[in-house]
This record gives structure tokens, C-alpha cells and sequence, in this order.
């Protein structure tokens, strides 16, 4: 009974122990991790200001004791590195040095105290100045980071917070039933046996009762206690001199500091209404000129075989009008084989017979017993026997040569050695790569004359010269021919393309490029808009097709407005 005496004050006086450092546990971390806020602090960029003018717009960024001014055109944000810019600061007047990235720079040993700080700037461009005033607003340092100690001691109530806070989410009611059980019947067992331990089992129901109070649960806030965090506790403190990071805010808009947008080469451009033509977009492929390009086919049936040079022309080769690319020998049939030379054999009997009359009219004819003009029948029909011999020799060996009917590139070629060809088969087609023409088919009503531009695969542009169109239905659509002006090199025929004609009707919008337009979380189409030097905000727009580069705004972004259209797509990707 001594044992459980010792032991039942042991636990009475942890208890108590408990319940004296729950409250100060759950008032210090109730709904608080400061290990995580101290991972997790804020970034801040360095101290900085802007300022404007209709024409130019300058942020100026103190770091390190230097201030780096960037200079960019307040229409297109291209960089300006052809300024003088000189600005009157704290310290005087200095003048700030052209850097290598395009931005302006010079010592400030000022900015490294806290406070604000008017600087006025004077930026000289193409002979005309502009004023800039710019207010530089530097916070007070960070403290100094934690003690060892104190992290420890933050690590242990953060601990301890732990536990109590698993305690305090689980059920009570089982806990305090089977505890109160316990206590019960404890009790009970000692007042049966003896009834000196009666103070000591109450002793042990007291502190256990105080123990499991609910003050030791007791929220932040709620037990009149301030919470260590307001007791000197050291917290993590963001540092003065943050790197400048791109981010996506809160509201939804984008904090570009102008180092980033230089890498980026974020271009804007000032939007203007204006009544454009509406456009349409057909399906089209690239086409040979039919002026420009031919075909080589055989007019009879035979067997392949390479020029005289013993290399058929490959794929790219450049080639000639008139120049030989092949040949085809007919194959002679074995029927026609016999009657060949039964016909060579009649020829051979004639010619015998001719020659031989031929010669005695020669004798007979210097004594006028055969008259000349009898020589000379006699002489010509040996002749013409001759030239039908001949003749018959020569179709069994003489080919066929195949030649380029225009000068061009081999497009396509199906020539190998030993191959038999048929009369009308393609063998080569040959392409003016220089010459090529756009095929579109519409089931529109296009302005008849329009030229019309083209979109390929990779976002290249094409310009595209009608040509002409089809009078008859091709599949319930009018076939429309352009010419490709400026074709580059890696066009091929054959390639499928995107035609965009204008039609008669017109509407009023903002033109912008293509690549103004991108794609948000939710598949709306989007323009980044330039409200501030370093701040873009997002828009949705509602699109229509312009032509090849450009599309029609018809809602969302009013004239006046600067949008981005150089790097929007970089701009949609940070967060």
C-alpha cells in the first residue's frame, strides 16, 4: 500500500505539473505553426519607385548602396540605352552610367537608410528632356535572427502544443467516464480497507480533477494570457534586400520587376479602334504553279535505266529544260519477236533481189538495152528496203529518253533500274520552289480579288495573291487558287495550311497580334494589359479572326489601353 501511496503522489504532483504549462502551451500555438511561418516569410522586393511621362517610363531600384535606373517607352516598353540621365538625390547631384544590360546605374549610399527619399531625375533623349520625380521609401532593417535557445524552447512548446492539441480534438466524454471510473473505484477499495489513506486518495482525485480541467484547454486569447508570440518570442522577419522575383498577387494581377521583363522582352502596344473587314478561315494546301512545274511520263511501256551518267536524279536535285533524266526500253514480245523476223526475212529477200537488179540495169543501161530512168526506180526501191531494215533493228534497241519539260527541283521521283514503267504513269514531277500556290476551298461568299494571308503550322505568316476562282463545286465548296508571294525555302507541296480571305462585311474592333491572346485556367481567351511599369493585370477578350498575324477584339479591352504583345505567354506562366 506504501507503493501505491508513492506512486499515486507522483502522478498527483505530474498532473499538477500539466496543468500549470497547458495554459501558457495553447495560448502560445493555438492555431499557430511557427515553424511554418518561419519557412514560410513573406518575400519582399527591394526599396524601388517609378515614374512616368507620356513617352517614357523610368523605375528606379536601390540595392546595396547603388541605384539601377531602367528607362523603357512608354507605348512599346522597348529599353531605352541611348539617354543621359541625371538625377539630384540626398547626397547632390550625380549622373548615372550606361550598364550592360541596358539599365542606368550609380552609387547611393543613402539608400541604405530607412526613411523616405525624394530623387528627381532629368533623362535626356534625342535632344528633348523630361522631369521624373521619383519617392524612394527604404524600411527599417530586420532584427536579428533567433537565438539557438530560443529555437530550441519554441521546438519544445511547439511540441507540446502538439500533444495538447491532439488531446483536446479527441472525444472527452470516454476519457472522463473511464477515468472517473477508475478514480471511483480506487477510492472505493482504500475507504473499504483502510480509512487512514482517506486524505491521500482524495489528494489524488483533487489533482487529477485540476489537472483535466478545462482552463487547461482554454483558447488563445480566452484565458486573459498574451500569446509569447506578443511576449518577445522572435519571429522570422522578412529581409530587406529580397531578390526581385516575379509573382502572382492576391488579386489576381502580376508583379514583373523590369529586370525580368527586359529577359522576357515583354512588348506592349497602345490599342485603337478601327472598322476592319471581317475575315474567314478556309482549309488550304500548298500546290505547284501549274506554269512553273511538269511531270515526266513515258508514252510507251518498258524497262528503267539511268542516263548516261548511271545515276538517276534524287529528291532536290536541281534540273534543266531538255536535260535526260531517263530511259525506257520497250520490251518485245515473243510473238512479235517471230513476226519480226519473218519481216527482217522478207526485207533480206527484197533487198537480195532489188541489189541484184540494180546491178545488171547498171551493166544494160551504158548500152541502151535499160533505160536510165529504170536504173534509177531500181535504185530507190533498194534504198527504201534498206531504211525498213534498219528501222526494225532499230525499235529493239533504241529506248525512249524522258525529259524535264521545265526548269525546277525534283519533287517526287519513282524511277528504279529495272523497272518496268507504263505508258502515262508518272516517273518524276518537278517544282519551281520559287513558284507555289495556295488551293483553299469556301463555302463562303469571299470578295472576289482579295488578297488573302496564310498561317502555317509552326505560327508563320504567308502572303497570298488571288489568283483565282473555280466556277464549279468541288464538294459544295468553291476551289480558290492564291499565288504564295515570298514562298520560303521549306515550303513543300502538299502541306495543309490555314487560309484566312476577307469577306464583304465589316466590323468595328481593336486589332492585336495573335500572340496577345493566350489561354486562362478556365480555357478563357486573355490579354495581359500593362497598368503600371512593373504591374499587368488580366483581361478577358472575346476574339475573332483578322488575318494570319492579327485577330479582332470585339469585348473586353477599350482603345487607349496598353496590352501586351511581345512575351504574354511568359507572363502566363508565373505564379
Amino acid at each position: 500500500m506504501r507503493v501505491f501511496s508513492a506512486s499515486a503522489l507522483r502522478m498527483a504532483v505530474l498532473a499538477l505539473g500539466l496543468s500549470a504549462v497547458a495554459p501558457t502551451i495553447s495560448a502560445a500555438h493555438e492555431g499557430h505553426d511557427h515553424g511554418a511561418e518561419a519557412q514560410a516569410a513573406p518575400t519582399t522586393a527591394a526599396p524601388r519607385g517609378s515614374s512616368s511621362t507620356e513617352a517614357l517610363e523610368l523605375v528606379a531600384i536601390a540595392r546595396n548602396g547603388r541605384l539601377v535606373v531602367f528607362l523603357d517607352r512608354a507605348g512599346s516598353n522597348e529599353p531605352v540605352t541611348d539617354a543621359v540621365v541625371e538625377a539630384e538625390t540626398p547626397e547632390g547631384s550625380a549622373k548615372a552610367l550606361p550598364l550592360p544590360d541596358g539599365s542606368y546605374g550609380f552609387d547611393a549610399h543613402w539608400s541604405e537608410h530607412s526613411g523616405e527619399h525624394d530623387v528627381l531625375f532629368t533623362v535626356t533623349v534625342d535632344g528633348s528632356a523630361d522631369l521624373f520625380p521619383v519617392k524612394l521609401t527604404v524600411p527599417e532593417a530586420p532584427p536579428a535572427p533567433p537565438s539557438v535557445g530560443a529555437s530550441t524552447w519554441a521546438a519544445g512548446l511547439a511540441a507540446a502544443h502538439d500533444f495538447q492539441r491532439h488531446l483536446k480534438e479527441a472525444d472527452p466524454l470516454p476519457l472522463a467516464v473511464g477515468g472517473a471510473g477508475f478514480l471511483l473505484g480506487v477510492a472505493f477499495t482504500l475507504l473499504m480497507r483502510r480509512r487512514r489513506y482517506l486524505p491521500a486518495t482524495a489528494l489524488v482525485v483533487i489533482v487529477v480533477t485540476l489537472a483535466l480541467a478545462p482552463r487547461a484547454f482554454a483558447a488563445d486569447g480566452h484565458d486573459g494570457r498574451e500569446p509569447l508570440a506578443h511576449q518577445g518570442l522572435p519571429m522570422a522577419a522578412p529581409s530587406a534586400g529580397g531578390q526581385d522575383l516575379a509573382r502572382r498577387q492576391p488579386d489576381g494581377t502580376i508583379f514583373v520587376p523590369k529586370p525580368t521583363q527586359r529577359v522576357l522582352a515583354v512588348r506592349t502596344v497602345v490599342t485603337a479602334s478601327d472598322t476592319l473587314r471581317r475575315t474567314v478561315e478556309l482549309a488550304g494546301r500548298i500546290v505547284p504553279d501549274p506554269s512553273a512545274s511538269g511531270v515526266v511520263q513515258s508514252s510507251v511501256g518498258g524497262r528503267l535505266s539511268p542516263p548516261e551518267s548511271g545515276i538517276f536524279p534524287r529528291l532536290g536535285t536541281r534540273v534543266r529544260k531538255g536535260e535526260v533524266l531517263a530511259y525506257v526500253t520497250p520490251p518485245v514480245q515473243a510473238v512479235d519477236a517471230s513476226d519480226m523476223r519473218q519481216r527482217q526475212g522478207e526485207l533480206d529477200q527484197q533487198i537480195a533481189i532489188t541489189e541484184r537488179r540494180v546491178e545488171r540495169y547498171r551493166k544494160l543501161a551504158p548500152g541502151g538495152s535499160v533505160s536510165q530512168v529504170q536504173l534509177e526506180d531500181a535504185q530507190a526501191e533498194l534504198k527504201g528496203l534498206l531504211d525498213r531494215r534498219a528501222a526494225l533493228d532499230n525499235i529493239r534497241q533504241q529506248p525512249e529518253a524522258l525529259k524535264a519539260p521545265v526548269d525546277g527541283v525534283i519533287a517526287e521521283a519513282n524511277a528504279v533500274a529495272g523497272q518496268m514503267a507504263s505508258p502515262g504513269v508518272q516517273v518524276f514531277q518537278i517544282v519551281d520552289p520559287a513558284r507555289l500556290w495556295v488551293e483553299a476551298l469556301s463555302f463562303d461568299a469571299l470578295a472576289g480579288g482579295q488578297d488573302a494571308t496564310a498561317r502555317m503550322a509552326d505560327g508563320r505568316v504567308l502572303r497570298l495573291a488571288y489568283m483565282g476562282a473555280g466556277l464549279a463545286d468541288r464538294s459544295q465548296a468553291v476551289p480558290m487558287h492564291f499565288a504564295v508571294l515570298g514562298a520560303p525555302h521549306e515550303l513543300r507541296t502538299g502541306q495543309f495550311i490555314t487560309v484566312l480571305a476577307a469577306i464583304d462585311d465589316q466590323q468595328e474592333g481593336l486589332a492585336l497580334p495573335r500572340t496577345s491572346v493566350v489561354r486562362g485556367g478556365n480555357g478563357q481567351s486573355i490579354v495581359y494589359e500593362h497598368t503600371a511599369p512593373e504591374r499587368f493585370e488580366p483581361r478577358e477578350v472575346r476574339v475573332e479572326p483578322l488575318d494570319a498575324g492579327r485577330v479582332l477584339v470585339v469585348s473586353g479591352v477599350a482603345p487607349g489601353q496598353r496590352i501586351v504583345t511581345q512575351g504574354a505567354e511568359l507572363l502566363n506562366q508565373v505564379r
